[in-house]
C-alpha cells in the first residue's frame, strides 16, 4: 500500500506558481470601460475647477475685496473673449510656446551628455556633481538680468535663461536615474561585448529611463518657469508679445482682469504640455517595467 505523505511535489510547486502569475497577469491587463476612465480621470479636474469658480464668485459676491483686486470671472472671460476675437490669442500663446519647447530640445541635447558623463565619470562628478545642484536650486530670474547684459534683448538672451534652468534639472534627473541601475546590467553587457557608447545607448539610458523621464518633467518645468521670468522682466518690441510679457502689459495698465487671466493661460499652458506630452511618456515607461498597471 502507498502511504501519501501530504506534500506536494516541486512540480506541483511549480505548477501553482506559474497559476499565481498568470492571475496577477489576467488581473493588471483587464481593461477599463469608457464609464470608469470618465469618473476616474475626467470628473476630478471638472469638479475642481468648477470649485474654484464657485469659490471665486462667492468671493467676489461677498465683497470680501474690492473688484480691482479680485475682478468678476465674468470680465476675465471677457478679456478672452477679447483677444480671441482680436486674433491674438494663439499668436501670444505660440510665440511662448514656441520659445519654451526649442529652448527644451536645446537643453535635452546639452543636459543628456552631460548627465552621461557625470555619472560615469568620477573626477567630473565630484566636480561638477555639487555645480549642478546648485544650479538646480538657483532660482531662474536670477539669471535674468546678466542674459540681458551678455546678449541683449533677444532671444538668444531667452534661450540662454531656458538652458540655465532647464539642462541642470534634466542632467541630476539622469544622473540619479543611472545611480539606480543594477551593477548587474552593466557586468551582463560588458560580458556581451558593451562597452563605452554601445553601453551607455543600450544598457544605461533604457535602465535609467523611469529617472530620465522624471528629470525630463522637471527640466520642462524649469524651462517654462525660466521663461516666464524672462518675458516678464525682460521687455523689447524685437521680442515680440509672449504670456509672460502679456501678464506685465495688463500690470502696467492696472488691468487685474487681464493680469489673472494671463497667469491662467500659463498655468494651462504648462498643465496641457506636461498632460500631453510627458505623462503618457512616464506611463508607457512606467507601464513597460511593470511598475503601472496597463489599465491606465
Amino acid at each position: 500500500m502507498e502511504k501519501s505523505t501530504g506534500q506536494a511535489g516541486p512540480g506541483q510547486d511549480l505548477a501553482g506558481l506559474e497559476a499565481g502569475l498568470d492571475a496577477l497577469d489576467a488581473v493588471q491587463t483587464k481593461r477599463v470601460s469608457p464609464a470608469e476612465v470618465l469618473v476616474q480621470k475626467v470628473l476630478p479636474p471638472i469638479v475642481a475647477v468648477a470649485f474654484v469658480l464657485a469659490l471665486w464668485k462667492v468671493l467676489v459676491v461677498a465683497k470680501i475685496t474690492p473688484d480691482y483686486k479680485l475682478p468678476d470671472p465674468g470680465l476675465v472671460w471677457d478679456s478672452l473673449r477679447q483677444l480671441w476675437l482680436q486674433g491674438e490669442l494663439l499668436d501670444i500663446i505660440w510665440t511662448s510656446v514656441s520659445r519654451g519647447l526649442f529652448g527644451f530640445l536645446i537643453a535635452l541635447a546639452i543636459a543628456t551628455p552631460l548627465g552621461l558623463v557625470v555619472a560615469r565619470v568620477k573626477f567630473i562628478r565630484a566636480g561638477l556633481g555639487p555645480i549642478l545642484s546648485g544650479l538646480q536650486s538657483l532660482p531662474s530670474v536670477a539669471w535674468v538680468p546678466p542674459a540681458v547684459i551678455w546678449l541683449g534683448l533677444n532671444d538668444q538672451m531667452m534661450y540662454t535663461v531656458i538652458l540655465l534652468g532647464a539642462v541642470p534639472s534634466i542632467a541630476n534627473g539622469l544622473v540619479a536615474g543611472i545611480d539606480q541601475v543594477p551593477p548587474l546590467f552593466l557586468r551582463a553587457g560588458r560580458t556581451l561585448g558593451a562597452r563605452g557608447l554601445v553601453s551607455a545607448r543600450h544598457i544605461l539610458l533604457p535602465a535609467a529611463l523611469p529617472g530620465y523621464v522624471a528629470g525630463l518633467k522637471q527640466g520642462w518645468a524649469f524651462s517654462w518657469r525660466s521663461l516666464m521670468a524672462a518675458e516678464i522682466i525682460a521687455k523689447s518690441p524685437d521680442l515680440g508679445l509672449g504670456l509672460g510679457q502679456y501678464l506685465e502689459n495688463q500690470r502696467n495698465n492696472s488691468d487685474m482682469a487681464g493680469v489673472l487671466l494671463g497667469i491662467l493661460l500659463i498655468l494651462v499652458v504648462g498643465i496641457a504640455i506636461e498632460l500631453l506630452i510627458f505623462a503618457p511618456i512616464e506611463r508607457r515607461v512606467l507601464r513597460s517595467r511593470g511598475l503601472l498597471a496597463s489599465t491606465r
